[in-house]
């Protein structure tokens, strides 16, 4: 018995990665809603920096903390997927609570920056072991729970004020 060929591995998970940050890449998703505007990008690039400054939830954090939080953990798999040394402790991750308009330009911008270093860090990786699928597959689902929690921060979609 044969295990999957990397360039599957690597083609399913550029995809998963690619819908939960740009959305679904057509009529169907694996975990996302259909529309256009439900990835990350999607969702945080209609905010205002006062939008995602404000508090909320059940741990009083703002979407600019998980967006925060979404880049550090980002930047995390990425150094383990090049094998360099990474730490698990992710307490230092949420630094950023309140942003102002360049804060938020910003915040947003390095957010890409890390997903896309995060697509590359896939598409070079040579051997998909248990530890690198893990890391590849636990920052999808790591990003696919960050998603929901700002997504369920916002009124539905024609109740917004």
């Amino acid at each position: 018995m044969t295990g999957t060929p990397p360039a599957v591995t690597v083609s399913l998970l550029t995809r998963m990665l690619r819908e939960a940050f740009e959305g679904p890449p057509g009529p169907w998703t694996y975990f996302t809603e259909t529309g256009p505007g439900t990835g990350v990008f999607g969702t945080i690039d209609a905010l205002t920096a006062s939008e995602a400054s404000q508090e909320g939830g059940p741990g009083h954090t703002t979407i600019a903390g998980h967006v925060q939080h979404l880049r550090s953990s980002l930047a995390l798999s990425t150094r383990d997927l090049r094998d360099e040394p990474t730490s698990r402790d992710r307490t230092q991750s949420w630094t950023v609570f309140v942003v102002d308009d360049a804060g938020w330009v910003a915040l947003r911008t390095a957010l890409r920056r890390e997903y896309e270093s995060l697509v590359v860090a896939v598409e070079m990786h040579a051997v998909w072991d248990e530890d690198a699928l893990g890391v590849a597959l636990g920052a999808i689902a790591h990003t696919a729970y960050h998603l929901g929690a700002i997504r369920q921060r916002l009124a539905p979609p024609g109740r917004r004020s």
